[in-house]
């Protein structure tokens, strides 16, 4: 068998097109951890350096040679990116903890309510006003639904972790509400994009197909969990860190390959072999750490030249408006954070520390771009909505982190001392 190959300019260029896709995100990165800013509004800012917003606006044929020089560039840089996903997505489940706090039960309770449930259900009068100019070229009406839904609730476990990290507060009573909240949102979310995902590809909106799908995607959850805990029983070597990442590496892509043919997207895929290596290797000590490798590689190559690639395509000149996106970033700000408030009234929480919930909640980070780049790449939302939902989630993402960090500075004790008794 003999392969095909890019010839040597076009691996050069190949070369090149990412070296200053990463030089961006990277650039970019370290200029929002300066300022305290969450790395991945960098990373995005790096790519839309070289998009239609900045430079191919004034040097579109410069950009045009290091992006587009040959006719398959675009495919092989897709690949990187979709790559980038996959990481993401790995890493993610990797690090997902399906745990209840059962002193914090209450409390969980009401902010998963109030920061999924509510906000998704009042988006819904909503959706009418943005529909002609969100919806994408499938026309698929009820997929655009559940995309915009998830939009309004979603919230990221990395940007949200890596902010408690910085702020010294990981392992508090708030920031393990906020963490376990955020795993059980983003997979009831995950399944819902499954759902609109399924419904695009086929045309069709079948009932007991959408109802197959959810019954498939959590059933595929359950028996990871199962399969993994009786693996994990027997469990006794540890193997040699080439073993550990060659075989999770098979997982990740065979499952990935085979799930797609069951209308379960790489996404969830991705995801959920995360979160088996994860079980079936809890009484490895070493697991941890060489994850933590491939969480490293991963996030200074695939993951940086996704959002870079990411921001690429956004176009703040053309198929945008600044109305239409405050418009969408105040309804889901507000519907995600009052959902949240007024759900937590029922508890003994400080009002502080309400307000601290409803603000964090509104952390979209990377789920609100995967979603964003998983809905776009499905034809389920334009070019608009997919740069409005990059935008909310940069914008919120910013918030929260500041003003957690100004909370911290008025009363450090704010995310210990949770209720009025203590």
């Amino acid at each position: 068998m003999t392969l095909e190959t890019l010839a040597e300019h076009e691996i050069i260029a190949t070369f090149l097109a990412l070296a200053f896709l990463l030089a961006g995100a990277y650039g970019c990165g370290k200029l929002m951890e300066a300022i305290r800013a969450p790395k991945v509004v960098g990373e995005i800012t790096g790519g839309m350096l070289f998009g239609g917003t900045f430079l191919y606006h004034f040097y579109p044929d410069l950009m045009t040679g290091i992006f587009q020089s040959y006719p398959e560039e675009g495919k092989v840089l897709n690949l990187f990116y979709q790559l980038g996903l996959l990481f993401l997505m790995f890493s993610s489940g990797f690090n997902t903890r399906i745990e209840l706090d059962r002193e914090n039960g209450k409390i969980i309770g009401c902010v998963f309510t109030g920061a999924t449930i509510l906000p998704m259900l009042a988006a819904l009068p909503f959706a009418g006003l943005f529909r002609e100019h969100f919806i994408g070229e499938k026309g698929n009406a009820v997929s655009f639904l559940l995309v915009f839904m998830i939009g309004v609730a979603i919230t990221s476990i990395p940007v949200i972790s890596k902010i408690f990290f910085d702020m010294g507060i990981m392992n508090t009573r708030f920031a393990n509400t906020v963490l376990t909240v955020s795993t059980f949102q983003d997979l009831c979310l995950w399944i819902l994009l499954n759902v609109a995902t399924r419904m695009a590809s086929t045309g069709t909106i079948d009932l007991v197909d959408m109802l197959l799908v959810i019954v498939f995607t959590l059933g595929m959850f359950a028996a990871a969990k199962l399969v993994s805990d009786h693996v994990r029983s027997g469990y006794s070597k540890t193997p040699r860190p080439t073993d550990f990442y060659t075989v999770s590496f098979i997982a990740l892509l065979l499952v990935s390959a085979a799930l797609y043919h069951f209308g379960i997207n790489l996404m969830y895929s991705a995801f959920l072999i995360g979160y088996i290596v994860k079980a079936v290797s809890q009484n490895d000590p070493d697991a941890a750490g060489r994850m933590e490798a491939v969480a490293n590689f991963s996030f200074s190559l695939f993951v940086p030249i996704y959002f870079a690639l990411v921001g690429i395509q956004l176009n703040l000149i053309h198929n945008f408006s600044l109305g239409r996106f405050a418009l969408f970033f105040a309804i889901a700000f507000g519907l995600e954070g009052l959902g949240t408030a007024l759900t937590l009234l029922v508890t003994d929480l400080r009002k502080p520390v309400i307000i601290n919930f409803a603000v964090t909640m509104n952390a979209r980070g990377g789920p609100g771009i995967v979603l964003a780049t998983v809905a776009y790449s499905y034809r389920i939302i334009s070019v608009e909505f997919f740069t409005v939902l990059i935008l909310t989630t940069m914008l919120s993402s910013l918030i929260a982190g500041y003003w957690l960090r100004y909370q911290q500075k008025k009363d450090d004790s704010i995310f210990v001392k949770l209720t009025k008794a203590s």
